[in-house]
């Protein structure tokens, strides 16, 4: 799976997000390690704190289906669909990240003319809080 083809699966997902509220739409394709992609939108709540980010769409599907390995995620986002830069996942979605994936976890944000930005979750959240932490 290319990034170029992980993030066309995440531009799909934006068409599924409900976003009554923000009209902000947001869409995610979590590539797990066996090759099994997720796709993940937001869903908005007239609350704000109830809604769920795309990313954590994408992992939770994924884990429910037993899957607990994982490469790579594509995220892209904007007003009505229309994307206008990199979209960095926000800081509770990075620590779902944490919680499964190693700092070298690739994380690919759609930009403007078809171009990406490519990162890591270390860099993303440098000092990240993950299970190791609980000794």
């Amino acid at each position: 799976m290319t990034p170029e083809n992980l993030i066309a699966l995440a531009k799909e997902a934006m068409a599924h997000a409900y976003v009554p509220y923000s009209g902000y739409r947001v869409g995610a394709a979590l590539l797990c390690a066996d090759g099994t992609v997720y796709q993940g939108c937001n869903i908005e709540n007239a609350a704000y704190s109830p809604t769920n980010c795309a990313e954590r769409t994408a992992f939770f599907k994924a884990v429910f289906d037993g899957h607990r390995d994982f490469a790579a995620i594509a995220v892209c986002g904007g007003k009505d669909g229309v994307i206008t830069g990199p979209f960095p996942p926000c800081g509770v979605c990075r620590q779902v990240m944490m919680e499964f994936c190693g700092p070298d976890f690739a994380v690919y944000m759609a930009d403007t003319g078809g171009r990406w930005i490519e990162t890591t979750l270390k860099d993303l959240l440098p000092f990240g809080f993950s299970a190791g932490d609980m000794r």
